[in-house]
């Protein structure tokens, strides 16, 4: 049965949603648009041909499975606690709170409210890292200690961090410092820009030692997530082997080093067939298959739709995959990582309400 559900909020992140709606609705129906105003719920009405409204109590009458909220993170927890009070299931986008004081006072809400609340933290489901998890669970390179990634932000890098390094709730000590430099603007949300323009782009280095020794390194610029000349960098190091980006080093039972890739499958590419992602190859097998296919999606759509069917499941079956504790926790990080950098200093994380196991 397609999951059933309603937006609240429009913008860049909303669009994800309406997107995969159209290009799979055999699986999810968006039933209502919620909006701010009347003027913009009948101009997204009329865009994306679907009921939309700016009174939330009459979208939730068409009686959704669960509600996607995009909102501004200033004003993301009300709405939450206002979706709780109501007993609404809500898949949240990142990240639920604008600093570590609303974030606290959020998870008071949900337990107070006992909120079912998933949050849409979707890296780890895209293609590469699915396969890179696929292959830690395996075995093929033992105890992850370090990891470095170029690729990610924020509560994103610590997400796949946490997620790599098998990290629950453990405290860390953070540095970071920032640099700026001049480099010429090639693509981003808007499309692509050949003017030529120069622009100042912000660099971040931040480094996390956690208690048990693991670290975790993040390099990234902004122009990283769209940019065609700006690379993504992975480094993945454990007991047995290494990932470097698609390159896994391992040991055998035996001892032997052996080098393999990880080798992206995509139909259509030097054909005439329709594109479309198939999976992710290792030697002679699929480590990860896109459970969309032949869907034309992106790599972040396929793992944004993963979320919308997993949070199906959260709601007839009570399994978490990404809980709003998680989000929390990756988002305190986060604010952490960037009270290093300001500062350019050391940062030591303090144990929050919703790391302390309940007795």
């Amino acid at each position: 049965m397609k999951a059933k559900f309603i937006v609240i909020g429009y913008g860049w992140r909303a669009d994800f949603f309406y997107r995969i709606a159209k290009m799979l609705p055999e699986r999810f129906e968006i039933c209502a648009g919620v909006l701010r105003t009347k003027e913009r719920a009948q101009q997204v009405a009329q865009e994306e041909g679907i009921f939309a409204t700016n009174d939330l109590e009459e979208a939730l009458k068409r009686e959704p499975d669960f509600a996607v909220l995009c909102v501004p993170r200033g004003i993301v927890k009300d709405y939450l606690v206002t979706l709780m009070e109501r007993k609404v299931p809500v898949l949240c986008e990142t990240p639920p709170g604008k600093d570590t004081e609303e974030l606290t006072g959020l998870w008071r809400d949900f337990k107070r409210l006992g909120g079912r609340v998933q949050v849409v933290e979707q890296y780890f489901l895209q293609p590469y890292y699915a396969g890179v998890l696929r292959l830690i669970e395996e075995g093929y390179l033992g105890e992850i200690s370090s990891v470095m990634l170029s690729a990610l932000h924020g509560y994103h890098a610590v997400s796949m961090y946490r997620k790599l390094l098998g990290i629950g709730y453990e405290n860390c000590v953070i540095q970071g410092q920032k640099f700026v430099s001049p480099v010429t603007a090639t693509n981003g949300r808007e499309g692509f820009d050949r003017s030529g323009r120069i622009m100042e782009e912000e660099r971040d280095w931040v480094s996390l030692r956690f208690e048990n020794g693991k670290t975790a390194l993040m390099d990234f610029a902004g122009e990283q997530y769209f940019s065609l000349i700006r690379r993504r960098r992975w480094n993945i190091r454990g007991l047995r082997g290494e990932i470097n980006d698609e390159a896994v080093d391992f040991l055998t039972k035996d001892n032997l080093p052996v080098t393999q890739e990880m080798r992206r499958v995509d139909v259509g590419v030097n054909n005439n067939s329709e594109w479309a992602h198939k999976g992710i190859m290792f030697m002679d097998r699929m480590l990860y298959e896109n459970p969309f296919y032949p869907a034309r999606m992106n790599d972040d759509e396929i793992a944004v739709a993963s979320c919308l069917v997993a949070m199906k499941e959260y709601v007839e079956t009570g399994k978490e995959f990404y809980p709003l504790r998680e989000a929390l926790q990756d988002t305190y990080l986060s604010f952490e990582m960037e009270r290093a950098v300001k500062s350019g200093g050391q940062v030591r994380t303090e144990t929050k309400d919703w790391a302390v196991k309940p007795v």
